[in-house]
């Protein structure tokens, strides 16, 4: 499985949580999963390190069944189009990675 994966710092006070949690499920989310070929959008919200308090607030993945699904995505509109609204909405917050996963088991 391929993935664009979103890791997001936390937001600097209560209202801009509120306003970032808006904003991802009801206007990115569905620019997201409207992306060709994507499989699934996983979600992930940190509440913690070993240590305490961390700075990350979500981490976010956008799966695709292999590269080549992932390399078509990565061209489409709706991609585009999802990476602009992420720098509107989050741009000091967010960095973007590719990743390909690898599954190991016990």
């Amino acid at each position: 499985m391929f993935k664009v994966i979103a890791v997001y710092r936390v937001p600097q006070d209560d209202n801009a949580k509120a306003a970032f949690e808006e904003h991802y499920k009801n206007i990115h989310t569905p620019i997201c999963l409207r992306i060709p070929g994507i499989q699934e959008l996983r979600t992930n919200k940190i509440f913690g390190g070993p240590t305490g308090a961390s700075n990350l607030y979500m981490i976010a993945e956008m799966c695709f069944e292999n590269k080549d699904a992932w390399k078509t995505a990565m061209k489409t509109p709706e991609m585009m189009e999802s990476g602009k609204d992420a720098m509107k909405f989050a741009g000091d917050l967010v960095s973007v990675h590719f990743a390909e996963e690898q599954i190991i088991k016990a």
